[in-house]
């Protein structure tokens, strides 16, 4: 009566927290020799888990547990495909920077290789499952395709003259897919800012415009590989509008 207040527990220095503590303390060392085996520090976690958990607080314990469990340091694999490509490393280069840091960090930061091919392989078109209602005429129903001979499908008649060309390109119902699916998370949050709820399932109407672009002499090739032409060209399609009817207007 008529003293100081009681100070809180974390503006204590360290000596006094352990003062304070002590009985605590001396429980959870007990409990944990007698049923964890003397790990006083996975009970201490799990009570600050269990403690964030109960006041809703999911974000900041799941983040303690990815830590917990080891993964908490680590880069995504997207992240880490990002840096590669937006550092212009090979794959050697990143591999030995990979290694490097793991090394001296002694802890994963980078994933490996394996796991970034993984991740590119969902940004690419050919991941996504998807079907044609109806169904497309003289088109394979199977939709893991990856990069295709561009020339494939195309009809040659003996009188046409041999083209020395090397066309590779993703199977366009594939692309267009993995377009829209990149687009898909920003057209729904779209369309629930405007109240449209009752519009996600569609039907959408997608107005796609087509191009084809001369990207200039690449005769200079450097390494081993095919002979390539002296030009190239680039065919590609932009995603321009994507619209539904509602109450007879776009």
């Amino acid at each position: 009566k008529g003293g100081r207040p009681r100070q809180h527990l974390l503006s204590l220095t360290r000596r006094a927290q352990k003062h304070r503590l002590r009985e605590l303390k001396r429980q959870v060392k007990a409990f944990a020799e007698k049923e964890e085996g003397g790990d006083i520090k996975a009970v201490c976690m799990t009570l600050f888990l269990l403690a964030l958990r109960a006041k809703n607080e999911h974000k900041q314990a799941d983040e303690l547990e990815a830590i917990m469990q080891g993964r908490g340091s680590g880069l995504h694999p997207a992240v880490c495909l990002a840096i590669r490509i937006n550092t212009f490393l090979s794959c050697s280069q990143y591999h030995k920077m990979y290694r490097t840091v793991k090394a001296v960090s002694g802890r994963q930061i980078f994933q490996p290789l394996h796991a970034l091919r993984t991740a590119e392989k969902a940004l690419l078109p050919g991941y996504h499952p998807f079907e044609w209602k109806p169904p497309l005429k003289n088109v394979s129903t199977n939709t893991e395709v990856g990069i295709i001979d561009g020339l494939s499908g195309l009809p040659l008649s003996i009188d046409d003259y041999p083209v020395d060309t090397i066309a590779k390109r993703f199977r366009y119902d594939a692309a267009l897919v993995c377009a829209l699916k990149d687009m898909e998370e920003g057209i729904l949050e779209g369309m629930k800012a405007k109240n449209l709820d009752d519009y996600l399932n569609g039907p959408f109407t997608v107005v796609v415009k087509e191009s084809c672009d001369g990207m200039g002499d690449v005769s200079e090739k450097h390494g081993s590989g095919p002979a390539v032409p002296e030009k190239a060209v680039r065919f590609s399609f932009t995603v321009m509008n994507i619209s539904i009817v509602h109450e007879n207007e776009s």
